[in-house]
């Protein structure tokens, strides 16, 4: 039995006594036990030794009292396993050298046992579940087709991803052949996470709101709706396409039982537009976790007093930048654990 269930009373919709807290990208960059870690080891070997990720996946719980820890990991582990090239570097981000350029491309990625080949992200999991001795949820993820596409095509970050896109609507057929391929991969892959010790599911879908909405209709919703169809029947999943605000009246029908939101748009809106059975994730702007921690304070209640505390689980809008203090970071999770008293 989990301590402190808060994060799955609030997916279920259940009356809880204040919202849960955890912050996207947690894990990692902004603490200094990490950057220990983080000079010792290049990126892939602290994502592929299960010891390191459980360490790393830990320092948030105990360090600044998450009410959920979420596997340290990377999205870019699934075109590892369909066969493509991942580059890591320090400070300038993933490099892709051999991008999906034809038919030919896409027919050559691997979509069988990607959970084989992903075994050391489910041993970091069951490593990590036996750790928490059940303190707090464990979270799972992956990229989103549209996102992993994305990087696939492009070969590197992109503010706008101009050749996915070009790629999606001259090929269109093509493309979606590639992101149906990505969508059976994931499945296997968050199946294969729930079974190792994931307590709930986050599909990350950061680049999507570059898209229209008639576009993230063709090449991202249908995607994300397979993935969460599939995995809901064996955990919760929270669906966060970033910017696609547009989408919540269609994502709050699905069958996810969260949706992360960013901080373009208001507790007020977002309620309305994704309806009643469906729990918020979000939606403070990291940036703000630069003001002063009474400021921070303040605007964490503002924001609670907004979304209000039923269905709803405190978190950025996008995830911690590097340059955050830990002290200001812990000022948000405390905010949120002391509402109400």
């Amino acid at each position: 039995m989990l301590q402190n269930d808060l994060l799955l009373k609030a997916l279920r919709g259940e009356e809880v006594s204040r919202p849960p807290v955890w912050m996207m990208r947690q894990a990692g960059r902004y603490l200094p036990d990490y950057i220990k870690l983080r000079n010792k080891y290049d990126f892939f070997t602290r994502v592929q030794t299960p010891e390191l990720a459980c360490e790393i996946t830990l320092q948030p719980v105990d360090q600044v009292g998450v009410d959920a820890a979420i596997l340290f990991s990377d999205i870019l582990v699934i075109p590892q396993a369909m066969g493509m090239t991942v580059l890591m570097e320090e400070g300038k981000g993933p490099l892709l050298p051999d991008v999906i350029k034809n038919g030919a491309d896409v027919t050559k990625l691997n979509t069988d046992d990607i959970a084989h080949h992903l075994s050391y992200v489910m041993d970091a999991l069951t490593l990590t579940k036996k750790e928490l001795n059940n303190r707090v949820p464990l979270i799972g993820f992956a990229g989103a087709p549209w996102t992993l596409l994305c990087y696939m095509i492009e070969g590197k970050g992109s503010k706008t991803w101009d050749k996915a896109k070009q790629f999606c609507f001259t090929q269109p057929e093509l493309a979606k052949q590639l992101l149906q391929k990505i969508t059976d991969a994931t499945i296997q892959y968050l199946l294969a996470q729930v079974k190792a010790g994931a307590d709930m599911i986050q599909v990350f879908d950061s680049w999507s709101g570059t898209l229209s909405p008639a576009d993230f209709q063709q090449f991202a919703q249908p995607y994300l709706l397979q993935i969460s169809d599939a995995v809901s029947t064996a955990a919760p999943v929270i669906l966060f396409p970033k910017g696609s605000w547009y989408a919540l009246p269609e994502l709050g029908k699905s069958s996810a039982a969260g949706i992360g939101i960013d901080w373009t748009l208001t507790p007020k809106m977002a309620r309305e537009m994704a309806g009643p059975n469906t729990t918020l994730q979000g939606n403070f702007d990291p940036c703000k976790l630069l003001a002063p921690i009474p400021q921070i304070k303040k605007e964490v209640k503002e924001m609670i007093d907004g979304f209000g505390t039923r269905r709803y689980i405190a978190n950025l809008g996008h995830g911690i930048m590097p340059n955050i203090p830990v002290d200001h970071a812990k000022a948000f999770v405390d905010a949120v654990k002391e509402y109400g008293i």
